[in-house]
């Protein structure tokens, strides 16, 4: 089985990353980034690529795929609108356009964000740009479109944000991370856990294609 993933180095796509090599049935992992991965499985190949906004040049890394992990995603904090569509939306129609011309019947995975607006009409703009994302993939991929929204991550196996505001965050919240999820188990996953969720559906899709947290914590268990 051969997977496309984005934002291998990102905190969510660290954790799919680990639990796609995990499985056997994964063969191949065509990881997209700007810079040579370093990784310690043989299955995992870096498509290195500078312009996240067409995917000609590496079009072979497209063909005869089963599932797209895209994982690529950064904070809104201090961006204009323009400059987080260009990120958010744009690669992700871009990345999608190019699955489904090499792989059609691919299954797409995003990773979009609790409360994200599918309206795309709310006062939040992040919220409006993810969901316009969100649904240029479903108008695309139709039933093979699957979106994750997760709420409290909480990182494992060492993997740290690559934004350093989120990296302090959570060094003063892991004391209370056992009290978040006691209070609010629907709200909270892990980097673990969404990387397993993320490998179970690009295997078998879900009947659910909105994943929220409380979903992305069942699919995952299954994995366990």
């Amino acid at each position: 089985m051969k997977i496309v993933l984005f934002g291998a180095t990102g905190m969510i796509g660290q954790g799919v990353l680990r639990a796609l090599i995990d499985e056997p049935r994964i063969t191949r992992i065509e990881a997209i980034v700007r810079q040579p991965l370093s990784s310690p499985s043989p299955k995992v190949h870096s498509v290195v690529h500078r312009d996240f906004t067409d995917f000609t040049g590496v079009g072979d890394a497209f063909l005869d795929v089963d599932a797209c992990c895209f994982c690529l995603g950064v904070s809104s904090a201090g961006m204009s609108e323009a400059a987080y569509t260009a990120i958010t939306y744009d690669v992700t129609a871009a990345a999608a356009d190019a699955l489904y011309q090499g792989s059609p019947n691919a299954r797409f995975l995003f990773v979009s964000g609790a409360s994200t607006d599918a309206t795309e009409k709310g006062p939040v703009m992040w919220a409006r740009v993810k969901g316009r994302a969100e649904n240029t993939v479903r108008a695309r991929f139709g039933k093979n479109a699957y979106v994750f929204r997760p709420a409290f991550i909480q990182p494992l196996d060492g993997i740290r944000s690559r934004t350093a505001v989120y990296n302090v965050l959570y060094s003063v919240l892991r004391i209370f991370v056992p009290l978040i999820r006691r209070l609010a188990p629907d709200s909270t996953s892990t980097t673990r856990i969404i990387g397993r969720a993320m490998t179970q559906v690009a295997l078998h899709g879900t009947d659910q294609q909105v994943l929220e947290a409380r979903d992305i914590n069942r699919v995952g268990a299954a994995l366990s």
